[in-house]
Order: structure tokens, then C-alpha cells, then sequence
């Protein structure tokens, strides 16, 4: 039997990056990209390479291309660490795994490096081809933890829970991660939001190279670990931003939710540095009249739109500056 598992991309709403401050955000699960995982038992532990993970190329232009949009370790070490994870979760909880093997191919299609969370799909897609594999039951608000710990133990990134809590849960979620809440259960209080209250939404992406997501954070972390007051303030203030505006999409205040959105952005350029390529997102959305602010960290935006009107003019603009634009689905 195979196991086909997938995790889907996500886009962060409101409150991003405040959940690993022990801030709240909501979040989305877009089903337009995903990871997908196939996993069957074979006489030993297999992880396929895929195109991500050759060591052969044209030459060393190729190579360099290859490694400034991929990195250097592809898809496998992600793997890895996903598997570790989940046997040291077994082995924690007293789960003795059953003697047999398996190999293990991954694919995605979520665009690389523009904050759509892809290295949280392969793990968390991973884990639950495991779970089905083993017939081990991890509880949900459990689940994103371990897929955490695979990066930030495992691997040194610097992460949050949010990424991997909506790949987990998917649809739309209102999460708050307040420090006495994750002090006393280790997870944060979980709140789907019914997506049919959504407005329009659309996203856009670049199409040539983003930022890591992880070196990127790390401004903002250092800024924190010090005590730093005005950046302690801000996340508070972004925080607060995703209370409001699950008050705004159920009274489908979508006026209100755009500016809500347009706040997002505009207090994450008081902590952190925003390049060229990432105010030209922002500022080209909101010249069409949509709202914007980073779905990630950085190389995405995500916003209201008015009209079909509006989205022609964002799609015509963008695509100037390369960048895709997509109505998102969740459902």
C-alpha cells in the first residue's frame, strides 16, 4: 500500500511575526500549492533524492543558480529531521514502532522562499505519512510542535508555531500563544474562523529569488532576546491586530480587516529592515487600491481586493515587477 499524504501552503493574515513572542495571528491554509509525501514499506529506510538534492550540474554557473534558489541541502535533511522527531515523540510517549521499513518520496509545488511556509509542508506531510504508516495517534495540538522542533532542534532555523498549527489544522485559524497559556500546555489556544466569512483575498508572489525565512527573522529575535522596548511594543501592537480583525471578519467588516492588514505591514517596517524587492510588493498592491502586508517573511504579500476590476489592474501591475498574483482557496 502507498501512503500519499500533503500539507498545503499557508499565508499569514494578521499578527505575523508575533507567534514566537508569545503574540496571536490568524492564518490560512492556500490549497493552490502543497507538499505532497508517498511512503511504502521497502526491505530498508529509503529517502529518494529528488531534483532538489543532486549533486550533478551543467557546469558552475548551474551550480550557483541551483544553490542561490534552493540553498544547499534540498529536501532530505528536512525529511530527516521530520523522522527523527517523530520516533523521539514515540519513544517519549512510550510508543514501541513496529520492525519494518520504509521509502519515502516528497514533492512540492509551493514556491520557494517567498514565505508560503514549504519546509513546514514536507514535515508536517512527512509526519502524518508516519503516523499512518505506524498507526500512531499524535493529538493535533501536538502535532505542530514536534514539526517545530524539527527545525528549530534539529535544524537551528528560527521558527514559530503558526506555520506548522495551520498545516495542521488548515482552513482559517485564530491562534494566541500567550506565555501563560504555552508555560502551562505547551501549545497555544486554537480558533477556527469559518473561511466563508473571508472577503476577496488575493495573494501575490515573486517570482525570482526571496529571502530565507529563518535569517530573516533573526533580526527581529536578537532585537527581543535583548529586551529591546520598542520592538516589544510593536509585536504587542501586531499581536493585538489578529483579535481585531477576527472581530472584523465576522461582522464581515471588510473595510475595516483591509486596514487592519495595511497596520500589519506597517509596524513590522518599525522592527525590521524591508528590501527594495519587498516594498515594491506592497507599494504596487496598494497603488491598485488593495490592501497588503507579508504573508511570510517577505516575497509574498496577501490583501483585500474590491472587483474583478481591481484584480485585472493587480494582476497587469505586478507582472511588471514579476510577480504572480492568485485567488486563494482554502476549501
Amino acid at each position: 500500500m502507498i501512503i500519499d499524504s500533503r500539507a498545503f501552503a499557508r499565508a499569514g493574515l494578521l499578527g505575523n511575526p508575533s507567534d514566537g513572542y508569545f503574540g496571536k495571528t490568524i492564518s490560512l491554509s492556500i490549497k493552490n500549492f502543497g507538499a505532497q509525501i508517498l511512503l511504502y514499506q521497502s526491505p530498508e529506510l529509503v529517502i529518494e533524492p529528488q531534483e532538489a538534492d543532486v549533486n550533478t550540474f551543467r557546469n558552475i554557473y548551474d551550480l550557483k543558480e541551483t544553490v542561490s534558489l534552493i540553498g544547499y541541502n534540498g529536501g532530505i535533511p528536512i525529511i530527516k529531521a521530520a523522522i527523527k522527531k517523530f520516533c523521539d515523540y514515540c519513544d517519549e510517549s512510550g510508543v514501541k514502532l513496529s520492525n519494518k521499513n520504509f521509502t519515502i518520496r516528497y514533492h512540492s509545488t509551493i514556491p520557494r522562499q517567498v514565505g508560503l511556509a514549504g519546509s513546514s509542508a514536507i514535515i508536517i506531510a512527512t509526519l502524518k505519512a508516519l503516523m499512518q504508516f505506524y498507526k500512531v495517534e499524535i493529538p493535533m495540538h501536538i502535532l505542530p510542535n514536534i514539526a517545530l522542533q524539527a527545525e528549530t532542534q534539529e535544524m537551528g532555523i528560527n521558527a514559530g508555531l503558526q506555520d506548522r498549527v495551520i498545516q495542521c489544522y488548515e482552513g482559517c485559524v485564530h491562534m494566541d500563544f500567550n506565555k501563560e497559556q504555552m508555560g502551562k500546555h505547551g501549545h497555544g489556544v486554537y480558533t477556527p474562523i469559518n473561511p466563508m466569512l473571508l472577503p476577496k483575498l488575493y495573494i501575490a508572489y515573486k517570482t525570482d529569488l526571496g529571502k530565507v525565512s529563518g535569517k530573516v527573522l533573526n533580526e527581529i529575535r536578537s532585537k527581543y532576546d535583548k529586551g529591546d522596548e520598542h520592538t516589544i511594543n510593536t509585536l504587542t501592537t501586531i499581536a493585538n491586530l489578529a483579535d481585531a480583525g477576527a472581530e472584523a471578519i465576522k461582522a464581515k467588516d471588510d473595510t475595516l480587516l483591509g486596514e487592519l492588514i495595511n497596520a500589519n505591514f506597517d509596524n513590522r517596517t518599525k522592527i525590521m529592515s524591508i528590501s527594495d524587492s519587498n516594498m515594491e510588493l506592497i507599494n504596487t498592491a496598494r497603488a491598485c487600491g488593495a490592501s497588503a502586508s507579508f504573508t511570510g517573511s517577505g516575497g509574498a504579500i496577501i490583501g483585500i481586493y474590491q472587483d474583478d476590476e481591481m484584480l485585472k489592474k493587480l494582476v497587469y501591475s505586478l507582472k511588471k515587477i514579476n510577480a504572480r498574483v492568485i485567488k486563494p482557496y482554502m476549501i
